[in-house]
């Protein structure tokens, strides 16, 4: 058995004198780990850093078996990664997410393509917070937990929204939140597309996000907590705010 493709890598540990087993997210398998045959040695361990898109030769004597790699280097994220803290916090929490959320050898190619997409921002500091949050809403939409924003849930109308239900992941206007109002989330425009994505917007959309990721999302895989590498990104992204 054996099958081509390009992939993100997730996670790197070492197996044995020295080789190391990979988990990849690649473009047409999911995520799909795999051997690389001296994979710590001095020579490919460089390579093999999370975030690096690679080209992948997979090859196995059964569809079922761990399998080995032959990995190429396609573009190393390392020095976009080291730019600054929140680029390396960003870039951890992207890939420590797919690792958590996504089945093994289940392809999500649009998904792929969007994390491609992101990870190539990571040294345009300005934009990065945003484009990780509309990547957050893609990963809950892509893992059936999306949010349903285009109406209220209650009346329909389009007008006034400014609050999702943390039980179905609908909008709710202002107008029929009424007593509700303390036990609903935040919508700021920034998370219908709309207005200028002021940072502090994006710190609300973050904490809804994050609230769907860990009380929805999380408790179906297994109720594990999320990855710690999200709130690390989420605080260092705080730290840049006027107020903190």
């Amino acid at each position: 058995m054996e099958w081509r493709d390009h992939g993100i890598l997730l996670s790197r540990r070492r197996h044995g004198e020295g080789a190391a087993i990979i988990d990849v997210f690649t473009e047409h398998h999911g995520r799909h780990a795999g051997i690389v045959h001296g994979g710590a040695s001095r020579k490919k361990a460089p390579v093999l850093q999370p975030g690096a898109q690679l080209d992948l030769l997979w090859r196995a004597r059964l569809q079922d078996h761990l399998g080995s790699y032959q990995a190429e280097p396609l573009r190393s994220r390392a020095a976009a990664a080291f730019s600054g803290r929140m680029a390396l916090a960003g870039l951890n929490a992207v890939t420590a997410l797919l690792g958590f959320c996504l089945p093994e050898r289940e392809a999500y190619p649009v998904l792929y393509k969007q994390s491609e997409q992101l990870l190539d921002l990571l040294e345009q500091a300005e934009v990065w917070p945003l484009a990780y949050l509309r990547w957050e809403m893609a990963l809950l939409k892509e893992m059936g937990f999306g949010l349903d924003l285009s109406a209220c849930a209650v009346s329909g109308r389009n007008e006034d929204l400014a609050y999702i239900s943390p039980r179905t992941g609908r909008a709710v206007s202002v107008q029929e939140a009424g007593q509700w109002v303390s036990r609903l989330l935040p919508l700021p425009p920034v998370l219908r597309g709309i207005g200028e994505a002021a940072d502090h917007e994006v710190a609300q959309g973050l904490q809804t996000t994050g609230f769907f990721l860990a009380e929805r999302l999380a408790p179906s895989l297994g109720n594990q907590p999320l990855p710690e590498a999200r709130s690390r990104f989420v605080d260092a992204f705080m730290r840049r705010l006027p107020d903190s």
